[in-house]
């Protein structure tokens, strides 16, 4: 068994006050912590791994295929293959959540300062 805590996750600021780390991480699945800080923007992006998550607190809202969704704690959420997604934070706390990725993926490829080139895989 692997056990992993939030605290160690590594968290990387992946695009301008937004930020990833591992949890666990198996061959068919992986599963990140992150963090959107207040006023960022997870830049919108597509990729062919499957997502689902689970908001634990703050609220975020999604933009999804160009319509807008408002997470908010206790909210679980699911991305399909290769669908057109981002987020913002509107609010004034962090939005933090986890999000499980199958199969696994490794640091998103979302260019300089957290750009998305439109319609490209991620």
């Amino acid at each position: 068994m692997e056990r992993i805590n939030t605290n160690g996750t590594g968290m990387e600021e992946v695009a301008e006050g937004v930020y990833l780390g591992d949890l666990a991480t198996g061959e068919r699945a992986g599963m990140k912590y992150w963090r959107v800080e207040p006023g960022a923007t997870l830049p919108a992006h597509r990729h062919h791994n499957e997502q689902i998550g689970y908001m634990i607190s703050g609220e975020l809202v999604a933009i999804v295929e160009g319509e807008e969704v408002l997470l908010e704690p206790g909210d679980a959420y699911r991305f399909e293959s290769d669908e057109h997604h981002g987020a913002e934070n509107r609010g004034d706390e962090p939005a933090v959540g986890v999000g499980v990725l199958a199969p696994p993926r490794g640091r998103p490829g979302w260019g300089e300062r957290g750009e998305a080139e439109p319609g490209a895989p991620r």
